[in-house]
């Protein structure tokens, strides 16, 4: 097991082995490898698990198998149950994103996290979500509800990473180029008015300056790299020498 502390994810009671198994790729997608797992049906270990997780295999050679829950939580200072219906209980319930943020607090403070996550057919059963300190609410379809084990494990195991993680909102791909500098998209704006100017296209000469300002805004706008530039000027020398052979 890695050493980074984080929640351990116990399935309960899961009903395919496939689900199983990519309930270990959804967790090591994003770095979680702490499985548990409570009675499953089909037995344990299972083929199918296994050939579902590929490259995470090592999660289900390592998960902890359990007979009952309280035997899987025993050590858990606090557990989050996961449902997607109300239960009629008075608990704390909490986004994917809320609750990851409170699990990161408990486990700074060296406390051991379990999210619960229910079978396939029906999810946890009120006797399950009773034993847990908080539920935590996917904002679903409410026409359907129903998430596949694994994908409800992604939720969590996203959520838990960006929490951990420098998650950047957006970058740009720079391919082996970088951004135009001001004094480069000024040549090229130079360059553009200049054989614009010889081909008569700022006419009438009323609106000359207006249509030249009017460019100089589109390239100031543009996002241009280097390249972008380069392959510009490309372009008007090319049409130069089109025009100067056909001449």
């Amino acid at each position: 097991m890695t050493p980074a502390p984080q929640p351990a994810m116990i399935l309960v009671r899961p009903q395919m082995g496939e689900n199983i198994g990519g309930a270990a790729r959804a967790m090591w997608n994003f770095g979680l490898d702490r499985m548990r797992i409570v009675a499953p049906r089909d037995g344990w270990p299972n083929q199918k698990a296994v050939a579902m997780a590929s490259g995470a295999g090592r999660l289900l050679d390592e998960a902890q198998l359990h007979d009952d829950l309280q035997g899987a939580i025993a050590d858990c200072n606090f557990v989050f149950a996961t449902t997607a219906r109300q239960r009629g209980l008075t608990k704390p319930v909490m986004s994917p994103e809320r609750a990851m943020a409170h699990a990161r607090a408990l486990i700074a403070q060296g406390q051991k996290v379990g999210v619960l996550f229910g079978p396939e057919r029906a999810g946890l059963e009120n006797e399950d979500v009773a034993r847990a300190n908080a539920i935590i609410s996917v904002p679903v379809n409410p026409e359907f509800a129903s998430l596949n084990l694994a994908q409800c494990v992604l939720l969590t195991a996203y959520e838990w990473r960006r929490q951990t993680e420098e998650v950047v909102p957006e970058v740009m791909e720079m391919a082996k180029t970088d951004f135009a500098q001001a004094h480069e998209v000024t040549k090229l704006a130079d360059h553009f008015e200049e054989r614009l100017e010889e081909a008569g296209f700022f006419f009438p000469e009323a609106k000359a300056e207006s249509m030249k300002t009017n460019l100089r805004n589109l390239w100031s706008r543009m996002p241009l790299t280097r390249a972008d530039v380069q392959v510009f000027h490309g372009m008007m020398r090319q049409m130069v020498r089109w025009k100067d052979k056909g001449n």
